[in-house]
């Protein structure tokens, strides 16, 4: 193991851990030598990924928690805490968002969005903060924003996915701006498209792939593992002066 990037000994939470990329980003932080705990609403589908990591030769436990709600939150994190005594790695992954036209959009659609994205966020974080990494003076937050959290896009209607995102992006700045003397440091990624059990039959298109050509540098959407690497950066003890900032790993989307 590259010393650089060890993880060992330390507990790392991912919400919205159930799939798709929560459950790459968990199985990352395993591999690195991490203790992990994944959120998520489905206790059922926790169990199973909680026992995927666990063959990854760590400790992993799935705990429930819906991030809208502030008594769900304060829950998931006691039972963290009671299992492990430390939170050291906390990567906000839990998303949603509605996708229409935004003169169509319904004040309900607009509100869950935000909620889960950004308001989630800013709740899993408080807590997490708060009874863990505040008094160890210790901390490693990843927000996952997206790509449209820096950029708009004519592809897709998503202002309210769009808007969370971006304050997602801010909301990383400030809480760095605020953390940094209890020695947290507070990043994002902003993902370009990746394939997740909702995206993948799109991306596999001919139509997709070939729109993807005209629009990405690279031209094609990420594949497993290349989110891998930004994120244990980000939670190594190694990246203690990265703070405030969001790495765009989206094949240069946002670079034209």
């Amino acid at each position: 193991m590259n010393d650089l990037f060890n993880l060992q000994g330390q507990v790392a939470v991912v919400s919205g851990a159930s799939s798709g990329i929560g459950v790459q980003m968990a199985k990352a932080y395993a591999r690195y030598g991490a203790n992990v705990v994944v959120t998520g609403r489905r206790q059922e589908r926790l169990n199973q990924v909680a026992d995927e990591i666990k063959e990854l030769g760590v400790d992993c436990i799935g705990v429930v928690c819906d991030v809208t709600d502030t008594e769900s939150v304060e829950k998931c994190v006691a039972e963290i805490m009671d299992h492990f005594g430390r939170i050291d790695i906390l990567h906000n992954n839990a998303g949603y968002g509605a996708t229409k036209e935004a003169e169509l959009l319904s004040d309900d659609e607009w509100n869950k969005t935000v909620d889960v994205d950004l308001t989630g966020t800013f709740k899993m974080s408080r807590e997490v903060a708060k009874k863990a990494m505040i008094p160890q003076k210790y901390g490693r937050i990843i927000n996952t924003a997206s790509m449209f959290g820096l950029v708009g896009t004519m592809a897709t209607p998503t202002s309210p996915y769009a808007a969370a995102k971006g304050g997602v992006v801010n909301l990383t700045r400030q809480l760095a701006a605020e953390w940094a003397k209890y020695n947290i440091t507070v990043n994002a990624i902003c993902p370009g498209t990746f394939p997740t059990e909702l995206t993948i039959d799109l991306l596999e298109t001919e139509e997709y792939k070939a729109y993807t050509k005209t629009v990405v540098p690279i031209g094609r959407s990420g594949v497993d593992g290349e989110l891998d690497s930004t994120v244990v950066y980000l939670a190594s003890p190694s990246s203690g002066y990265v703070t405030g900032q969001s790495i765009a790993v989206d094949g240069g989307y946002t670079c034209i």
